[in-house]
């Protein structure tokens, strides 16, 4: 009955170990709990001292800072052979405490700094202990990982149900980096003349939508004679925009791409008609609008 109780506890704890995300390495100050199979008086809940090492409870220490608890799992196996406790030992090593360690968060969020977690937080939660995203913050955010400097993406849904589905966890020593978003521009005869981020949503921005940003067409504009200026990789495309027949539904809406500008000239009893030049020029002093 004795082995079969300490399999039953083995099948059980694996998936929950498994579930710490193997990537997350042990560090100073994090309190293990190891077990030792069918050897439950080798059963103990110790913290890593500063040196990175865990005492064992048969003396000695072992050296575990830096591994995954599977690695420091082997590590203990390993001590146990070479004092020659045990021929063939078989130890699940867990975590159950994590030290104080920070989570940093860098670019386009309201307070970037540092933060202290104990635990794994979700992105949104240490997202909300940083302030929030700004209003020209992208939501594809990269969580740069502690163990080994890969970096993953994840967007940052402004539908609370499409956050609680999608989730993900951010480990002690982590880092969030919010890049900022794409700029597009709208000039000429506007309601709101400016700049205005593209982070409504996950979709693309389009036309219309930028437009209707701006507060729309004036009643004397001349939206037949719009130009959309593009950048390339090494110019600018000024490009023939039909934004009236877009507005009546007879050519189809575009999608737009960071930096564009979207010029709508004035009447042509009020002509003020830019070249290129002077578009990029009200574009580089236009006024950026959060919202």
């Amino acid at each position: 009955m004795r082995i079969i109780k300490c399999i039953l506890l083995f099948v059980i704890a694996a998936p929950s170990v498994m579930a710490q995300q193997e990537s997350l390495l042990i560090g100073p100050g994090d309190q293990l709990h190891v077990q030792v199979f069918d050897t439950p008086e080798l059963e103990e809940v110790a913290r890593v001292n500063d040196k990175g090492e865990l005492p064992l409870i048969m003396g000695g220490s072992v050296k575990v800072v830096s591994l995954t608890p599977s690695e420091a799992a082997g590590a203990i196996e390993k001590a146990l052979i070479d004092r020659k406790i045990m021929f063939q030992p078989r130890v699940l090593v867990s975590i159950e405490e994590y030290s104080t360690q920070s989570v940093s968060v860098t670019g386009q969020i309201a307070k970037p700094g540092s933060y202290q977690i104990t635990t794994p937080r979700s992105v949104t939660d240490v997202l909300t202990l940083a302030g929030g995203l700004t209003d020209l913050a992208d939501r594809h955010v990269t969580i740069e990982r502690a163990r080994d400097g890969s970096q993953e993406t994840y967007f940052v849904s402004n539908d609370p149900q499409e956050l609680a589905k999608h989730t993900k966890l951010v480990y002690p020593g982590d880092r969030i980096l919010v890049p900022k978003t794409g700029i597009v521009y709208v000039l000429g005869d506007v309601g709101r003349p400016g700049g205005y981020p593209m982070s409504n949503n996950d979709a693309k921005l389009t036309v219309l939508q930028a437009v209707a940003m701006a507060g729309g067409t004036a009643p004397n504009a001349a939206p037949g004679g719009s130009r959309l200026i593009r950048r390339t990789s090494d110019s600018y495309e000024n490009l023939a925009l039909p934004l009236g027949a877009m507005q009546k539904g007879k050519k189809p809406d575009e999608q737009m791409q960071a930096n564009d500008i979207i010029y709508v000239p004035f009447s042509y009893l009020r002509n003020a008609a830019l070249g290129l030049t002077g578009i990029m020029a009200s574009a580089t002093s236009a006024a950026i609008y959060a919202k």
